[in-house]
């Protein structure tokens, strides 16, 4: 029910009912609008300018972004440490270990290979911190995979050290004919003029000129894998030494082994000869090493004195005409 107002009339000593005009209650009904209006901008500028109030869980979790950004950073510094420790083990093993197993070294390629194919970061971009997370985590798996590389590289180097006995006594290491005197090469390794096709090829090894008959050692422990008459080479004997080491002993007038035969350095495997193209008795040797042929002379470190080398080295250099 609508309240109803009053006022006391003096001139006619009478209560008169309040009348409010139609413009009266529109203008107040605009002010109360304006005035709504006013107190609500008011109102949300300062909302705006009032520091927002944090909840205890935000101010907690707050704080464990911020410790996890510690913690990321902290990992970095640790990574760099471990890094610097991984690359002093990884020169020694390119440098020292490799080399004194005569091994080749591990390329920088493969150590440091990248990570190919979908990216695998994905899932961390879109955060506050997302580059310290991405970064982390790629360098936290190159680290993983530069230790695998490394833990199979020293896997390999302990099984060279634990084979280092057997190759240091399958490494061809003496002379394969008695050679008291010295002067029994008549041909080193090099460019020589062939006696027999006349025209100059690489000898391949050294010609040991002896009497027919003369025994012929095996340079080193291993296996035979061949034992057979050829053309060029005569009566052939091929020793597989293992470690990449393989010897060859061409001419000979008589096999003392059978293929498939285990030899131990010093072993008589044959007699010297005059087979094949030959001018002449002697044992043409050679030392093959990972499929290479390189210089016997290199070898013959077992049973001479470091003179008697130098002087065999020498009389090697001297000889230019070949038997083969």
């Amino acid at each position: 029910m609508k309240k109803l107002k009053y006022y006391y009339d003096t001139e006619t000593l009478s209560y008169k009912r309040v009348e409010t005009s139609k413009s009266k209650r529109l203008g107040l009904i605009v002010l109360f609008v304006i005035s709504v209006i006013i107190v609500s901008i008011v109102l949300f500028i300062s909302y705006l300018n009032i520091p927002s109030i944090e909840t205890p869980k935000e101010k907690a979790y707050k704080r464990e972004l911020r410790n996890m950004k510690l913690e990321y950073e902290s990992l970095n510094k640790q990574m760099d440490q471990m890094v610097n420790v991984l690359e002093d083990i990884e020169r020694r093993d390119n440098k020292i270990y490799r080399v004194y197993f005569e091994a080749d070294p591990i390329p920088e390629e493969q150590r440091n290979v990248g990570f190919g194919g979908v990216n695998r970061y994905n899932d961390l971009k879109g955060y506050n911190n997302s580059e310290l997370l991405i970064n982390t985590n790629r360098r936290v798996d190159k680290l993983k995979k530069r230790l695998v590389v490394q833990s199979r590289s020293l896997d390999k180097i302990k099984e060279m050290a634990r084979n280092k006995e057997a190759m240091l006594k399958s490494i061809p290491a003496i002379q394969p004919v008695p050679n008291d005197d010295l002067k029994r090469i008549s041909a080193g390794y090099g460019y020589r003029m062939h006696p027999i096709l006349k025209y100059k090829k690489l000898h391949e090894g050294i010609d040991f000129s002896a009497p027919v008959g003369t025994p012929v050692y095996a340079t080193g422990n291993g296996v035979i894998r061949e034992a057979r008459r050829t053309g060029g080479y005569g009566k052939l004997i091929l020793l597989d030494h293992g470690f990449g080491y393989k010897t060859f002993y061409a001419h000979l007038s008589k096999f003392n082994v059978s293929e498939g035969q285990k030899v131990k350095r010093g072993d008589v495997i044959g007699e010297l000869g005059n087979t094949g193209l030959s001018t002449g008795p002697h044992l043409h040797y050679e030392v093959h090493k990972d499929n290479k042929i390189v210089n016997p002379i290199n070898y013959f470190y077992g049973d001479l004195s470091p003179k008697e080398y130098s002087i065999l080295r020498r009389r090697a250099a001297m000889q230019r005409q070949s038997l083969d």
